[in-house]
Parts: C-alpha cells; sequence; structure tokens
C-alpha cells in the first residue's frame, strides 16, 4: 500500500478513507455496510485496507473482495450476483451470510466464508454499485480514475496474469457503467490522479 506523502493516489485515498469514516461515525450504525466500486485499477482494495485501519467504530470490521467471488474472467456480473445473495441481503435481515472463494487456478468454487451481520463489512469489487446493491449500503463509494492509470497501475500490480484479459474485464465494467449509472448510486464520489 503506497504511504509516501509525495504519491498523489496515495494521498488521495488517504483523504478518502478519512471521509468514509466521517460518514461511518455519521451513521452511527454499529454494523454499517460500506460498498467500494470503481473500474480495475482505480484503488479500491487499497482504500478497503485504509478504511479497516481507520475504523471508526467499536468491534472489528469483514472486508470481501469480489476478486475472491468472481466466477473467472468473465463473470463480473456473477460475482455481484453472489455478494448480493449470500452478503449483503442476509447481512440487512440481519442473518448470517455466507460465500464461497472462487479458485481461479481450479475454475470452482473453494472453501466457505461467513458473514457475521451483528458486524460491519466492506465489500469492494468493480461492479458492486447496483440498483440492488445500493439498496443495501449504507455507504457507496465510486472511485473515478483515467484510464491510462489504473490500467498501468492494474498490469504493475497482476503483470501477466491479467494483460490478456484486460479488454475483455474492461468491456464487462463499460456494461456495468452503462447499465446501472454507478456514479448516480454512490454517496461518495473520489476523484483518483
Amino acid at each position: 500500500m503506497p504511504s509516501r506523502s509525495d504519491d498523489p493516489v496515495a494521498a488521495a485515498l488517504v483523504r478518502a478513507a478519512g471521509l468514509i469514516c466521517d460518514d461511518l461515525r455519521a451513521l452511527a450504525a454499529s454494523n454499517p455496510v460500506v460498498l467500494i466500486d470503481g473500474c480495475s485499477g482505480a484503488g479500491k482494495s487499497t482504500l478497503a485496507a485504509r478504511v479497516v485501519e481507520e475504523w471508526p467504530l467499536v468491534g472489528r470490521v469483514q472486508v470481501i473482495a469480489l476478486d475472491s467471488l468472481y466466477p473467472g474472467w468473465d463473470g463480473l456480473d456473477g460475482g455481484v450476483e453472489r455478494a448480493l445473495e449470500g452478503i449483503l441481503r442476509p447481512h440487512g435481515r440481519g442473518k448470517l451470510g455466507a460465500w464461497q472463494r472462487w479458485d481461479w487456478e481450479r475454475a470452482t468454487e473453494a472453501e466457505t466464508h461467513a458473514v457475521d451481520p451483528a458486524l460491519g463489512v466492506i465489500v469492494e469489487g468493480s461492479g458492486l454499485l447496483t440498483p440492488a446493491t445500493a439498496a443495501l449500503g449504507d455507504v457507496r463509494v465510486w472511485l473515478e480514475a483515467a484510464e491510462p492509470v489504473r490500467k498501468r497501475r492494474a498490469l504493475t500490480r497482476d503483470g501477466e496474469t491479467y494483460r490478456p484479459h484486460w479488454d475483455r474485464w474492461a468491456a464487462q465494467e463499460r456494461a456495468h457503467i452503462a447499465r446501472d449509472d454507478p456514479r448516480s448510486l454512490a454517496t461518495r464520489i473520489i476523484e483518483i490522479p
């Protein structure tokens, strides 16, 4: 995670985490739901980690990355549906939720993880803000960053594993933006340089 004070991306994410924590304090809820969406390489995972570090409420927070739920490279919508059914809807009803990790190497589901409805939860991933998920999120964040910056960050992070899949994943992200207009569903829009 970047920590240099002269790194504009790191500085934007630090500011964003502070704003999200302010939003959480204002909610006065013990188990809030934070949804973080943005295209690949925008900084979603880094922002989620920062919010966890600064979590302003009593108790721990659960963090789920959609990267663990997407059923393969064509699974953006499938991962969001799995989060909605296994995490967000049960949490919203005060019920124990569960999700299965996607094993990317074996192309199948792996172990199951529980989600405690008494605790706050942060879910982060591309495609996450839809009308259905937004109805269940207390703080809804859209990260906006230019594609060349995002692509450079994502390929630096994931290298040759991701490079052959960039275009097909980006097409799914564009379809999500056109269909769901996640920016309009956000309670916080964060511009990343």
